[in-house]
């Protein structure tokens, strides 16, 4: 019987594009664009023009483009430099390995100029489907989200990396001893801490980034004939779940259902710039604010009942850094009230740092609530200055693919973000050929219209 590995490398190296669910086709297509939307927001900061200059000093043949800007670098950096923009203002998909837009697409764009043919629209959907699943296993192998979240790994970066080298795998149709080689490298180029949650420093926005260039390095030697180990996911000592995920593993997740559950299917799109944890009472808070018609300045508390793992990952309330509000829940709540939402807008530093924000915030009260497991989504009460109060609980946040954002919500975001760096028209024809990929002839098309300049 074929190893774990034989089985997840058959299926990247055979998977063909009429396997796919024509729903899962149209999902990916969106995905595509939002991701796109996010990233080209992503290059109009600091911290991505900090690593663009580091990459610059660096130098090396250039090949691939970097998206929002007229530069092209080695394929390698290309997909760091994209996957720091992707994942620079939380608008990126998550429900994956978690973040798997951030990871796959930086990294298949950069190898896109390695192929010796071009690529059709098709095979880029079904290497992106082939990303997204295997990061997703890989996560749900070491025991799922909150184990190993919770054990202090971030997995768009631990498990990310092997979803952005089974889609180059499959980008460049490698045969299926590349494929496995490629996810036995993957493993060693592993990592990523949630140590940046205590002081808001910007790790987080760098470990997407380090997972699509990790992959990218991991398809490209195994094409060259390096090999990894074939035990990665056996339980033996220096294995990936032996190592990473002792106690919490569960191997027979990197197959069950393999090439008929399609893990693509459960990722969500983002509808607010914060971390997905927060995205269920903002929901919530709306709903009450709008049924009820309450005024901000009549609001005498803001009860929010919690599990202690969501409490940990977004109960901060620092707003100096832009990360550390990103993942504050308190803030994500007083932006939708004060603000009237928690979209990218809303965290600039003058709205961040008004002072009405922190006297709003002495009023947003987080409870534990016992009766919560680690995966339940928070329920949000109003209490106002004349004695009334409102509660309300939203089980599935918006974005989820059993709520999912409107054609034209999603439009207006990705359209929002693109075009702070892209002209209008440019923005439109990216959109069209994204939203049309499984007709396109050549993905380079598309390529050239997320350049900038």
């Amino acid at each position: 019987m074929a190893s774990t590995l034989e089985q997840l490398a058959a299926f990247i190296a055979t998977t063909e594009f009429e396997q796919l669910p024509s729903s899962l086709v149209e999902q990916a297509k969106r995905h595509l664009l939002d991701t796109f939307g996010a990233s080209l927001a992503g290059t109009d900061s600091a911290i991505w023009r900090d690593c663009l200059a580091l990459v610059s000093e660096e130098g090396g043949k250039a090949q691939s483009v970097v998206w929002g800007s007229d530069a092209q670098f080695p394929p390698r950096q290309a997909a760091w430099l994209n996957g720091v923009a992707a994942h620079m203002y939380e608008l990126d998909d998550t429900g994956g390995c978690d973040h798997s837009g951030a990871v796959v697409l930086p990294a298949l764009l950069a190898a896109l100029p390695l192929a010796t043919h071009p690529v059709e629209g098709r095979a880029l959907i079904v290497a992106m489907v082939i990303g997204y699943d295997v990061g997703r296993r890989v996560l749900e192998a070491c025991g799922g989200y909150s184990a190993h979240n919770g054990a202090g790994w971030h997995s768009t970066a631990s498990c990310g990396v092997f979803g952005a080298a089974a889609a180059v795998c499959s980008l460049l149709q490698l045969d299926r001893q590349q494929c496995a080689s490629a996810l036995g490298i993957a493993a060693s180029f592993s990592g990523g801490l949630w140590g940046f949650i205590h002081d808001g420093s910007h790790t987080k926005k760098l470990h997407a980034a380090r997972a699509a260039e990790g992959g990218v390095q991991a398809a490209l030697l195994a094409q060259r004939g390096i090999n990894g180990p074939s035990a990665v996911f056996e339980a033996k000592w220096g294995g990936f779940l032996q190592t990473l995920a002792p106690e919490t593993q569960q191997p027979a997740a990197l197959t069950a259902d393999l090439g008929s559950v399609w893990k693509l299917a459960r990722c969500s799109i983002k509808p607010y710039a914060s971390c997905r944890g927060t995205h269920a009472a903002i929901d919530a808070l709306g709903i009450l604010l709008s049924q009820h018609q309450v005024r901000v300045e009549h609001i005498e508390r803001i009860v929010v009942g919690l599990n202690p793992f969501l409490l940990d990952m977004c109960g901060g309330r620092e707003l100096q850094s832009l990360a550390s509000a990103q993942m504050s829940l308190p803030y994500a709540l007083a932006a939708r009230a004060l603000y009237g939402s928690a979209e990218l807008g809303s965290y600039d530093d003058a709205k961040r740092l008004h002072p009405q924000v922190g006297e709003f915030m002495t009023r947003i009260v987080l409870e534990i609530d016992e009766q919560q497991g680690r995966d339940d989504e928070p329920w949000v009460r109003i209490e106002t200055q004349h004695g009334e109060q409102w509660e309300h609980h939203v089980a599935v946040a918006s974005g989820a693919p059993a709520n999912p954002l409107s054609l034209e919500t999603l439009l207006a975001k990705y359209r929002s973000l693109a075009a702070r760096v892209l002209p209008l028209e440019q923005v439109e024809q990216l959109e069209t050929l994204c939203l049309d990929l499984d007709d396109v002839a050549d993905v380079r098309e598309m390529v050239a219209l997320l350049a900038a300049g």
